[in-house]
């Protein structure tokens, strides 16, 4: 299949690890000019030093905790190059724990850093996507979505709230050729999934790799996920091929989510 991606334009975010990473090089892979966005100056020089024809790709320095500095980097960006056709929002999860312990601060900084950042990227973007009648914006959310995570209180309601954020906004850019869909991932090899086993076994009373095989077994795959495979999902989503997709939720979770 031809993606037809050579030469298009995207901005991925959190793309200095896991899978923001692995988006990056499987858009690049595709002939997609990559930007990165993460706050760390020198893990984006060293993955920009890896994608695949580095010299087509480059990076913003860019705090998500601060949604309008955010913005304003990548306005400026856009104004000495060109604007993007595809938007990859993702940020690392929030902190796990009980709903009911969660402060105030928890669900301000949790809103912060996944719908306002994703509200004002879009909006920057969307200009350009209107003008040439093509856009996508695929944000990397949680399985969640469908079926709230015990112990991640915080996490589950605020990914919620990017989820109807996104199926509203689907709807009103369908007209002029944007798509708006949201992968969600199951148990994923990354550094946040280390996070989760090590708090899960630390509360049960259990070692790392026993909760490990634990939580690979709630997967019908018996497995964790590769980074890789979620970000094949985003690239076939941000495609001319997935043009009629619009405003869903795609688990890539081995079968771990029960419902349909």
């Amino acid at each position: 299949m031809n993606l037809n991606l050579t030469n298009k334009n995207a901005l991925v975010c959190g793309s200095t690890a896991g899978i923001g990473r692995a988006t990056a090089f499987a858009l690049a892979s595709e002939g997609v000019n990559v930007t990165l966005v993460a706050r760390n100056r020198e893990k984006l020089k060293q993955v920009l030093a890896e994608l695949p024809n580095s010299e087509n790709h480059n990076y913003i320095v860019a705090d998500f905790a601060n949604p309008r500095e955010l913005q304003e980097q990548v306005i400026k960006y856009i104004d000495k190059t060109t604007g993007f056709h595809i938007l990859v929002n993702n940020t690392g999860g929030p902190r796990s724990g009980d709903i009911l312990n969660a402060s105030l601060d928890e669900f301000d900084n949790a809103f912060t850093l996944h719908v306002k950042c994703n509200h004002v990227l879009a909006q920057t973007v969307i200009p350009f996507m209107k003008e040439i009648g093509y856009g996508r914006i695929i944000n990397i959310i949680s399985t969640s979505v469908k079926e709230p995570i015990p112990g991640l209180g915080v996490s589950n309601t605020i990914r919620g709230a990017v989820g109807n954020w996104s199926k509203t906004l689907s709807i009103e850019l369908a007209p002029f050729g944007i798509t708006v869909n949201n992968v969600l991932p199951g148990f994923t090899e990354t550094e946040r999934l280390n996070e989760i086993i090590k708090i899960k076994a630390n509360n049960e009373g259990t070692s790392i790799e026993e909760m490990t095989e634990i939580m690979k077994n709630y997967t019908p795959a018996k497995r964790f996920a590769k980074p890789e495979e979620t970000a094949h999902a985003v690239t076939f989503l941000a495609s001319e091929a997935a043009g009629y997709i619009n405003g869903i939720n795609i688990p890539v979770d081995g079968g771990r989510t029960k419902s349909l």
